[in-house]
């Protein structure tokens, strides 16, 4: 427990010092919440959606938590290239503890600035549709943190190139965001995409986001919960093996 506790305090520390990291990751979440917010609200209220920022803002919520929890992976490959991460495992404890640790912290900081975000969804007029639900919304976060972050650490775990994870990275996150309702409804889609969305991981996360603060899903709040935290044991199991795999 003290190796996940030191791993997870380090990442909180390197959060802190890149405080300009903090403000310039908040400037995507921002603009799609203000200008495409606004710009397609009257199109979305034409429809008969209702109001588009009601139902945008846990999209862009669930945005920011997954493109910074799974960015947090190339800190894998940084330790990687500095030697920490080999003091790490020379140290008498298992692979696991270290997967643990890390996706801790990169979902420690993913968390905050989609607390941040939220924050931020009240100037552009969002408000929740209950207070009571807001521990529900929480745990939403929690897992779509953990989820994403484990999944960067356990991708990142088979790659030394720092160049090269971002460009996979993007590979695998912009499917996830666009096939995930944060931008459009689920419903009614070509079967096709409806599928896809279906074995999505994050529309349940952000489907369980909207139902917490909108009170709009399409899928059980259980079932959400069920799925997310199915896909976090997989992930963490995969990413075991993944760090016992890695040779320094």
């Amino acid at each position: 427990m003290s190796t996940i506790y030191i791993l997870w305090l380090r990442q909180l520390k390197r959060f802190w010092r890149k405080k300009t990291t903090l403000v310039g990751s908040l400037g995507q979440p921002i603009i799609y919440l203000f200008v495409l917010g606004f710009g397609l609200s009257p199109i979305f209220a034409k429809a008969g959606g209702g109001d588009y920022i009601q139902f945008i803002a846990p999209g862009i919520i669930g945005m920011t938590v997954l493109f910074t929890a799974i960015f947090n992976g190339v800190e894998i490959i940084w330790d990687k290239q500095f030697g920490f991460l080999k003091e790490t495992f020379v140290a008498p404890v298992s692979r696991f503890e270290i997967l643990v640790g890390k996706t801790l912290g990169g979902a420690t900081v993913a968390g905050i600035q989609g607390l941040l975000v939220f924050f931020i969804t009240f100037l552009s007029g969002f408000r929740p549709v209950s207070l009571a639900q807001l521990p529900l919304a929480f745990l939403f976060l929690v897992l779509i943190s953990l989820l994403f972050s484990a999944i960067g650490n356990t991708i990142a775990a088979r790659l030394d190139d720092m160049q090269g994870f971002p460009l996979i990275i993007n590979f695998v996150i912009q499917p996830l965001f666009f096939l995930s309702g944060a931008l459009f409804p689920l419903n009614g889609l070509p079967s096709v995409l409806s599928f896809i969305t279906k074995i999505n991981p994050l529309s349940y996360g952000v489907d369980g986001l909207r139902f917490a603060l909108s009170n709009s899903n399409v899928f059980s709040p259980w079932t959400s919960i069920a799925v997310l935290s199915g896909f976090l044991v997989v992930t963490l199991a995969v990413g075991t093996y993944q760090f016992s795999k890695i040779e320094l």
